[in-house]
């Protein structure tokens, strides 16, 4: 089992201080990231956490999935491997431009 976790549900006002505190009850944390919005600053409501090892990681799954933070319940889990992307995006930024999309004239 890895050690980064993925953390659904966190309150809008949770800050990584905020997050890294939590976590560190149940063993070392290595970081605590709070996801923004890129254009408001905004919290997302998730985050990724990275315990020290792998049994930290589990027992802070075990010991807090499924509880409430400041009135929203949290999900905990193992995060999984970020997803590949290609140069374009959402995968279809070329359709306009190649041919492939509306006829313009």
């Amino acid at each position: 089992m890895g050690s980064k976790l993925y953390v659904g549900g966190l309150p809008y006002s949770v800050t990584e201080g905020r997050l890294q505190e939590v976590f560190s009850i149940h063993g070392t944390v290595e970081s605590a990231n709070v996801i923004a919005d890129k254009m408001t600053g905004q919290s997302r409501g998730f985050g990724f956490v990275e315990m020290s090892s792998g049994s930290e990681a589990q027992s802070a799954i075990s010991a807090l999935n499924g509880t409430q933070l400041d009135g929203r319940t949290l999900t905990v889990n193992e995060a999984k491997p970020m997803a590949k992307r290609d140069n374009f995006g959402d995968g279809g930024g070329r359709g306009d431009r190649n041919g492939g999309g509306r006829n313009r004239w």
